[in-house]
């Protein structure tokens, strides 16, 4: 009995082990956003005052920013650590993604800041990446629930 409990236990396991290791989109999509807003974070932060004057971004703008994707970015990660990943926290980032991008969008349109013409790009190609991740994260959300 042993030797047939054996095979079909193996086989289970071994099921298990593909399931843990095959891709999960919507981890890996939170991981490289948790990356990418990190490394965005450290160059506002570092490069912050050497970028003032081609972008038009006042170091009093990137500096926060800086500091907030950082945060973002941490947040992100512990996020895409989670054995299971819940649907809220997924929604969370999903949201504030697509509100990033609409504010990164909307922001050279406002006037408030004395952007350059390098700068409105910079801040429309920050969008446009934004919300790659915002529709990146909610196909993965949308496959993990199988309605996708």
């Amino acid at each position: 009995m042993a030797t047939s409990t054996t095979p079909a236990t193996n086989a289970v396991g071994a099921t298990a082990a593909a399931a843990s290791t095959a891709p999960d989109p919507l981890r890996t999509a939170l991981r490289i956003d948790s990356w990418s807003t990190a490394a965005f974070g450290v160059v506002l932060l570092a490069a912050g005052s050497p970028l003032s004057g081609p972008l038009g971004l006042p170091t009093t703008w990137s500096v926060p920013f800086g500091i907030a994707m950082l945060g973002g970015a941490a947040a992100l990660a512990l996020i895409a650590g989670y054995p299971r990943i819940p649907a809220r926290l997924t929604l969370t980032v999903i949201t504030a993604n697509a509100l990033s991008a609409l504010a990164l969008l909307l922001l050279p349109l406002t006037g408030l800041l004395p952007l350059t013409t390098l700068g409105t790009a910079f801040l429309l190609t920050g969008a446009a990446a934004v919300a790659v991740f915002a529709g990146l994260e909610y196909r993965g959300y949308r496959g993990e629930r199988g309605t996708g």
